[in-house]
């Protein structure tokens, strides 16, 4: 006895195999009203019918999905270019906006956002905008707003959004080490994107916290804006190494070009020196039979900007030529620089320190030049001879090391790197004179 219900266990290779009338016989059956809902059935089992033994189903090559990201990646442009072909002209402020804005408006879900402000951040220093807080709140205006906000204490307990908080804290760090201070619309876009209690918004509660405590706690605070004369740039320099209220900055010789016999221009640097009273009594006192020294170049650095300046000294005061004077009382009433106090000291104590002192001799004078050369120091120490007469009595000694100018013009070969012996450079002779010098980078030099 056959029913509709047994055609559900047939194969398909069975019911392919029949004649065309069982077939339609079967059909005609399975069409009757009482088999309506099987009808159904049957019409999604015939559309997974499927036989390996059917010569017309070809297999289709097997395509992965790590090819079409093959392709796609080609047409894809990294967030560091995006920077480099928007500024291909000037890398100013408004280039730097108008590529954050072509980001935010390329996709509204924000995707790659994390990536794109790293590389935004590496890309400040160059268009100029490091130190800009408009410039970080527009970044910060990139993350989407009220996403990684956690909304439980479980979710604050276990850093929700890890990768974006870190990149937020990472953005206030940078604001951080240019000493950038953040405003009112930095916190509000904080609050907005990662909540009240998330870790960039505990990082910006302690930037606001110390920033102000240190703010102002350099007595001696350097300038924003660096000035850009050279002379000016030396005069701030010498007057912050002196430490003197009464030091006096002379300046000796102007940035000038000048015109040889022959017809040659020579651009002469400028020479800024300056000198203190008390280092001129001290020059004054110091013994004829024994040379000073001019020495250098030292390096100072004012932020980011790197200055060179040299020193006239003297070798320091044997100790058994050492003479202790009587200090004066009336010197100083409110803090005497001398108690005589008649105290009861333990055994145990140690009036001994371990600090090693050290006595480098006096510094008579100092100066600055673009040109570190003996000739150009030379007109330094025929200026200080106005004032300090001894110096046409004492011998002058040039210690001066290779400044930075000489170690730009060499182009033969690396710092620290030696020369073989070849067709060019060759070899000395066993016979050859060895010549020992005690202070090689040192050029000696003296003025009578």
């Amino acid at each position: 006895m056959r029913c509709p219900r047994c055609l559900l266990w047939l194969p398909a290779s069975s019911l392919r195999g029949q004649s065309g009338k069982l077939l339609a016989g079967s059909r005609a059956l399975l069409r009757s009203p009482s088999s309506s809902q099987f009808d159904a059935q049957y019409q999604v089992w015939r559309h997974f019918r499927s036989s390996p033994a059917c010569p017309n189903n070809r297999p289709e090559p097997a395509r992965f999905v790590n090819e079409d990201y093959k392709k796609m990646g080609k047409s894809l442009v990294t967030h560091d270019d995006l920077f480099e072909q928007m500024a291909r002209e000037s890398k100013t402020k408004a280039t730097f906006n108008q590529v954050i804005e072509v980001f935010i408006k390329k996709d509204t879900r924000r995707r790659g956002h994390v990536e794109f402000i790293y590389a935004a951040l590496k890309k400040m220093p160059e268009f100029g905008v490091a130190k800009d807080i408009t410039v970080y709140n527009k970044i910060l205006d990139v993350f989407p707003k009220e996403v990684f906000v956690p909304r439980n204490f479980i979710q604050r307990m276990f850093n929700h959004y890890p990768r974006q908080q870190e990149c937020g804290v990472q953005l206030l760090e940078q604001m951080e080490n240019y000493g950038v201070m953040p405003n009112i619309e930095t916190k509000v876009l904080l609050v907005q994107i990662f909540g009240e209690k998330g870790h960039p918004v505990r990082k910006y509660q302690r930037i606001m916290y110390w920033f102000p405590k240190f703010k102002q706690i350099n007595p001696f605070p350097v300038p924003e804006q660096l000035p850009e004369d050279p002379v000016d740039l030396a005069r701030l320099s010498l007057t912050r190494i002196a430490g003197d209220l009464d030091a006096k900055v002379t300046v000796y010789q102007l940035p000038c070009t000048d015109v040889t016999e022959s017809g040659e221009e020579i651009l002469l640097p400028h020479i800024v020196g300056i000198q203190s009273p008390n280092q001129m009594e001290l020059l004054a006192e110091h013994n004829p039979n024994k040379p000073v020294f001019v020495e250098g170049p030292f390096p100072l650095w004012l932020r980011k900007t790197c200055v060179h300046y040299y020193v006239l000294r003297a070798d320091p005061t044997p100790p058994e030529e050492k003479v202790e004077e009587p200090y004066d009382p009336e010197r100083c009433l409110d803090y005497p620089l001398q108690l005589d106090l008649d105290l009861d000291r333990d055994f145990g104590d140690d009036e001994s320190f371990d600090v090693e002192d050290l006595d480098e001799g006096p510094v008579f004078a100092m100066c600055m030049t673009s040109q570190g050369d003996q000739t150009t120091l030379n007109q330094w120490i025929s200026g200080l001879q106005e004032n300090n007469p001894i110096l046409g009595q004492v011998p002058t000694l040039f210690r001066l090391d290779s400044g930075p100018r000489e170690l730009r013009g060499a182009a033969g070969a690396e710092p620290g790197q030696v020369q073989q012996a070849g067709p060019e450079n060759p070899d000395p002779g066993e016979d050859a004179e060895v010549v020992e010098e005690d202070e090689p980078r040192r050029s000696h030099g003296m003025k009578q």
